[in-house]
């Protein structure tokens, strides 16, 4: 690279990379050949629409791109063709949650999502978000006393404010989500169920967590995180559940909730999609149908759980008692005994040992200085890290966090 300047900071950033240790949730470590993928000619090819309905000529190759991604992802889901669409185009989660609820929801209608401080996400309805400047946020808890997902809680909240759609899957929610039961919850208020599993995507994929799509109507994802491909986001919607739509002229006229979220997508949110993009991500997705894949993905739910077991018996206190996936949230205020979030981000940070600060259910500090830490197994796990390692790891952040 010519630039210099680029040339030294991404270096810095490559070291800083290496020498670290990760355990941001949100972030993985993608293969030699999504890294090529994202670096490609691909980069270059303006591919406005949908493969064979382009706005601009020269995509026969990058039609092929796009259709080998549809087909990469339907199949790692195992999903079949007929019932089930999917859109590779998203630049990201938010932008593909984003295209959901404009293609489903009338704004000012509700949305149904896990409240913020519980391990939801922005874009499940909160008021700093387009997704709550446009709808209204109907915000579920966990219970109190276990830290967990309460259904007949759910359920009663659901009847009493009607909620257009129910948002499932979250940021910060250690446990297994009952698809089954979200949905009975959707259909006693005629809701949409929209799975946002972007966190367990890779998880899903190889059967280290229930799949949602036999109860979902909708389902979106990033492509990052535990699926290990680039930033990116994908759309499922089914093909065949319709919706009656009345015209100006007085027909009535029925689409499928795919291509509502097709037009949404584009032209009703985006122009151009990134083809470099959705290269990489048909890599990632062809290396996630793999038996590799599926050993990572149960050694991810290993580490994490070995990982929020040692520091539980160290004395720190684990929210809902453990982790059934690749993340799990830990108390460092102790009601004012121990130190902050913030604090203790720092702390870590300056070990070598990265992280994020995170709220904690009923949190009563900021979160800006909340009093927990998210720590998630995906990105360790990658390179190569056992249950040994985070026994050790666990000992390490006790030292670090009860040092003077």
């Amino acid at each position: 690279m010519k630039d210099k300047q680029i040339t030294k900071l991404l270096k810095a950033e490559k070291k800083r990379q290496h020498e670290a240790i990760n355990l941001i949730a949100s972030e993985n470590y993608v293969s030699d050949d999504v890294l090529a993928a994202l670096g490609s000619e691909a980069t270059n090819k303006y591919a406005e629409g949908y493969p064979g309905k382009r706005y601009y000529a020269g995509n026969e190759i990058v039609d092929q791109i796009e259709n080998l991604a549809i087909e990469r992802a339907l199949k790692l889901f195992k999903l079949n063709s007929k019932k089930w669409g999917v859109n590779v185009q998203p630049l990201s989660g938010s932008p593909a949650n984003i295209a959901v609820y404009q293609a489903l929801v009338k704004p000012g209608a509700k949305i149904m999502g896990m409240h913020l401080a519980h391990g939801g996400h922005l874009t499940h309805g909160h008021a700093v978000s387009f997704s709550g400047k446009f709808w209204k946020q109907v915000a579920y808890t966990v219970d109190k006393k276990t830290e967990k997902l309460d259904y007949d809680a759910l359920m009663k909240l659901a009847k009493r404010e009607k909620p257009a759609i129910i948002v499932a899957g979250y940021t910060a929610y250690s446990r297994k989500i009952n698809w089954k039961k979200m949905r009975e919850i959707a259909e006693s208020v005629n809701a949409y169920l929209l799975v946002d599993m972007a966190h367990i995507a890779g998880l899903v994929a190889a059967g280290a967590h229930p799949a949602p799509f036999k109860h979902a109507h909708v389902v979106t994802t990033t492509t990052h995180k535990t699926l290990r491909g680039p930033r990116g986001g994908m759309i499922f919607a089914r093909k065949d559940i319709f919706v009656k739509k009345k015209l100006k002229s007085g027909k009535i006229k029925e689409e499928s909730l795919f291509d509502l979220i097709q037009k949404s997508v584009f032209p009703g949110m985006q122009g151009g999609p990134h083809m470099n993009q959705i290269a990489g991500i048909a890599v990632a997705l062809g290396e996630a149908d793999t038996v590799k894949f599926r050993k990572y993905t149960e050694q991810i739910v290993k580490n994490t759980k070995a990982l929020a077991s040692e520091l539980k018996k160290l004395g720190w206190r684990i929210i809902s008692g453990g982790t059934d996936n690749h993340v799990f949230l830990m108390d460092v205020w102790n009601d004012g005994d121990g130190i902050t979030g913030k604090q203790a981000s720092d702390k870590l940070e300056a070990e070598g040992i990265i992280l994020n600060m995170n709220t904690i259910p009923y949190d009563t500090r900021t979160p800006f200085n909340p009093s927990g830490l998210r720590l998630g197994c995906a990105a360790e796990t990658t390179r190569g890290k056992k249950e040994r390692d985070m026994v050790k790891l666990a000992g390490r952040i006790n030292t670090i966090l009860r040092a003077e």
